[in-house]
């Protein structure tokens, strides 16, 4: 079964302890499938600048994510600008006029797993809706900043999903309770509800109650940026490898959370793009034993 990730590809400006810098690579898209690529074959659809096209090749390298599905305009790359305060990133602004001319490059009927992440809420929204009826999986993301400016797409986003992703404050921003997810993702109708607490590890929650790990100790946290796009990405492309049983549940979110510790442990992509399937193995082994 094939495994498809929609989301950013970006040019991010980033403050924080490591200092600044510029036009550094990321976006939903590739935090994500440079994760889920250490597990199994994943296939992108984003759009992309034709100045920055040579970056994403190179950045991919040799790794089984297929790219024919994104769209090369003749328009800047996305651009996001945040600063980095107490673990996490404080948003600071976008250009996102790229999603103003971009139709997402989707599969009719597909019926594998897919992940609709962050990205400007009326294209996620369009992705969602296009996939939901047929994708085996459809699992959503969020960012603070869009849930306020877009909350109505936000929402629909939300609605169109069986599984979605999200932290503390983004939960508060759509409505929820931190502290009774069960109660927020009963609501929504979700198959499950992924809540990331940073250095409180992450939770699942599911039907079956709620499946919990601590964030993995003893490594470097340099930029918490894309660290939930890297945790989604191991999570159900570890998940899919086990065909999707309840059983794999818990084994699947140690290789998400170890995707995150990886990518976390330097500035951008640097990490997640040079980590090979022994170094996730080996800190999925440091969290489970």
């Amino acid at each position: 079964m094939n495994l498809l990730a929609a989301g950013s590809i970006a040019l991010d400006s980033l403050e924080g302890p490591f200092g600044a810098i510029s036009g550094e690579l990321g976006g939903s898209a590739l935090y994500f499938a440079l994760a889920a690529s250490l597990i199994r074959p994943v296939e992108v659809v984003a759009p992309v600048g034709r100045e920055t096209m040579d970056a994403v090749r190179r950045v991919i390298g040799e790794r089984p994510i297929d790219i024919t599905r994104l769209s090369v305009l003749d328009l800047p790359t996305y651009r996001w600008t945040a600063r980095q305060e107490a673990g996490s990133n404080l948003d600071l602004g976008s250009d996102d006029g790229i999603y103003d001319l971009w139709e997402p490059d989707l599969p009719e009927r597909f019926d594998g797993w897919a992940f609709v992440g962050s990205m400007r809420p009326d294209r996620q929204l369009q992705a969602a809706q296009w996939l939901r009826d047929s994708a085996g999986l459809l699992a959503g993301d969020s960012m603070r900043s869009y849930v306020g400016s877009h909350r109505s797409e936000a929402e629909r986003v939300l609605g169109a999903c069986g599984w979605f992703c999200a932290n503390r404050e983004e939960l508060v921003a759509l409505g929820g309770d931190p502290d009774e997810p069960q109660r927020f993702r009963r609501a929504w109708s979700l198959d499950g509800l992924v809540v990331k607490a940073g250095a409180d590890g992450c939770t699942v929650w599911t039907d079956a109650g709620a499946e919990h790990l601590p964030a993995l100790a003893g490594h470097p946290v340099v930029d918490v940026t894309g660290a939930g796009d890297a945790l989604a990405g191991g999570l159900f492309a570890a998940w899919l490898e086990s065909g999707g049983v309840s059983s794999g549940l818990r084994d699947a979110l140690a290789h998400g959370i170890a995707c995150a510790s990886i990518a976390i442990s330097e500035v951008g992509l640097t990490a997640i793009a040079r980590a090979t399937p022994e170094d996730l193995a080996d800190r999925v082994q440091q969290l489970l034993g």
